[in-house]
C-alpha cells in the first residue's frame, strides 16, 4: 500500500491508503479530523470545504495523492486553535446553524472569502458562497454572521 506524506493544520501525517482514496476519508478516518463532513460526493453541497495553500476546495473529489508535495491542507479544525475565529464567534452570535451539518464547510468557505477581501458586500458574499449549500435554509444569518465577521477582524 502506498505512504503519502500530507502537511494539515500545520503538522506532518504520514498515511497508507490505496491509490485513489479521496482526500476527505483520509482526513476523517484517517486522520480523525471529523469536522470536514460528507455531504454529495460530487462537489456540489459544500460540506467538504477546507482550504489547500489557502484556497477553498472541495476535498471529496480530491485523491490523496495529488497532495503528498508540501501542500498546506487547513481543515475546520486547524481554522482556530480555540474554535474563535471571528467567523465562528459570528455563527454562534447570529446563530447561523440550525441542524450544523453543512457549517463547517460555510466557514471554510467564508474564511477564504475575507483572506481576500476584508469588507465583502452583500453581493460578493452570495457570489462567493455559491457553491455551499445549506438544506436548512440559512443562508440569511451565513451573511450576517460573515459581515458582522467582517466588522470584527
Amino acid at each position: 500500500m502506498p505512504s503519502y506524506k500530507l502537511s494539515v493544520n500545520d503538522q506532518n501525517h504520514t498515511v497508507e491508503v490505496d491509490k485513489g482514496t479521496s482526500l476527505l476519508w483520509v482526513l476523517r478516518e484517517h486522520l480523525g479530523l471529523t469536522g470536514t463532513k460528507y455531504g454529495c460526493g460530487i462537489a456540489q453541497c459544500g460540506a467538504c470545504t477546507i482550504h489547500v495553500d489557502n484556497t477553498p476546495m472541495k476535498a471529496c473529489v480530491l485523491s490523496v495523492e495529488d497532495f503528498s508535495n508540501g501542500e498546506k491542507i487547513k481543515t475546520i479544525e486547524g481554522l482556530s486553535e480555540k474554535g474563535d475565529h471571528p467567523l465562528q464567534k459570528a455563527w454562534v452570535e447570529v446563530q447561523a446553524p440550525q441542524c450544523g451539518y453543512c457549517h463547517s464547510g460555510q466557514i471554510m468557505q467564508a474564511a477564504a472569502l475575507l483572506e481576500n477581501t476584508s469588507s465583502p458586500s452583500t453581493e460578493e458574499i452570495k457570489v462567493h458562497m455559491n457553491g455551499n449549500i445549506c438544506r436548512c435554509g440559512t443562508y440569511l444569518r451565513i451573511i450576517k454572521a460573515i459581515q458582522l465577521a467582517a466588522q470584527s477582524q
